[in-house]
């Protein structure tokens, strides 16, 4: 079969033929259907200090995927052949104490599919049972896109966001996804920002009532008067930017929260007395999904009818073609970029 990996330390990807890997007890093979990009694929691609100390090549990258059942091990009883799965990337040990108290996205073992165990740009993957997501009757790059959707879908609802005015910062992918999330949940006011005009197209594609260039300095005076005055009660930090986080503090209104899923790259410094104590504010770490909860939310929102997250994938690529994918992703003038096996 082909399939994308990472062959030895260093930059690049190369497309390789390896073997059609065979379930085990209580795993499946999956036949792939699409396989999305991510932040996390970019990196090991350019193989930064991350990338280092958690990739031991060679490995099959990709963790954002859909598949159909095409064989099963032994102890198998829940999906069966032919059922077309989405995948929790995440393997956890099930027995830590974060497990055992229903906090297994935070396991303390963690693995992550398509890092630590061979991923999803491939003809075939292997994974367990526990991992597949049952996503009949959905568009596979929407089945695949449930997996970074879920992050969206954690941070949005980890408090109620109904009737509250929402401002998002960083209009990527998972920002997107946080836009309609925020709107199909019946926020008053969706505000999107980011420094990229294509991103901000897209965001109001996705539903924002303002849509913003975060750089521009009449920013900041345009939300406080759409909220009269008060700032925002949600943020939904998605960028991993400095500025970002800054901008977001002063606009969040006393007693509200943030949720913050974007990574930052180096330790960003707060005012925690001025910006967060006396203000009330709380702050949400938010890692992954929780399992499955954030699954069944995920799938409620798309099956209602209220979110349509097609304008999100702009582009779908045969893996072949994955130079022109990480390009796109490189670029930031894509949203998902999709790859079909």
């Amino acid at each position: 079969m082909r399939a994308l990996a990472k062959t030895a330390p260093g930059p690049g990807l190369e497309l390789v033929e390896r073997p059609v890997p065979v379930p085990g007890r209580g795993e499946v093979l999956l036949r792939v259907d699409a396989a999305s990009i991510c932040g996390t694929d970019h990196h090991l691609f350019t193989w930064d200090d991350w990338a280092a100390e958690n990739l031991a090549p060679p490995r099959i990258l990709g963790h954002e995927l859909a598949g159909t059942v095409v064989s099963t091990g032994p102890e198998v009883s829940r999906v069966k052949e032919g059922d077309l799965v989405g995948v929790e990337s995440h393997l956890v040990d099930w027995t830590c104490a974060q497990c055992r108290r229903g906090d297994e996205h935070l396991c303390r073992n963690l693995r992550v599919i398509g890092v630590h165990t061979d991923g999803g740009f491939a003809e075939h993957v292997v994974i367990p049972e526990t991992n597949a997501i049952e996503s009949n009757g959905l568009d596979p790059a929407v089945v695949a896109l449930q997996e970074p959707m879920g992050n969206a879908v954690h941070a949005a609802f980890v408090e109620p966001i109904e009737g509250r005015a929402v401002l998002v910062t960083g209009c990527g992918p998972i920002g997107l996804c946080a836009v309609g999330i925020a709107k199909a949940a019946g926020a008053s006011l969706v505000v999107a920002t980011d420094t990229e005009a294509y991103r901000l197209e897209l965001a109001r594609t996705m539903g924002a009532d303002l849509a913003l260039d975060a750089s521009d300095p009449a920013t900041e005076e345009r939300i406080l008067e759409a909220t009269g005055g008060d700032g925002v009660e949600v943020v939904l930090e998605m960028s991993g930017a400095p500025p970002a986080l800054d901008q977001a503090l002063r606009l969040t209104t006393r007693g509200g929260r943030v949720s913050l899923l974007g990574i930052f790259s180096e330790p960003v410094p707060i005012d925690l007395s001025e910006r967060v104590i006396m203000q009330g504010i709380r702050l949400h770490g938010i890692f992954g999904r929780r399992i499955y909860d954030t699954w069944d939310r995920t799938q409620a929102l798309l099956r209602s009818g209220d979110l349509d997250v097609q304008p999100i994938i702009t582009h779908r690529l045969d893996l072949a073609d994955w130079p022109q994918a990480f390009d796109l992703i490189a670029s930031r003038h894509a949203g998902k970029v999709v790859l079909r096996p």
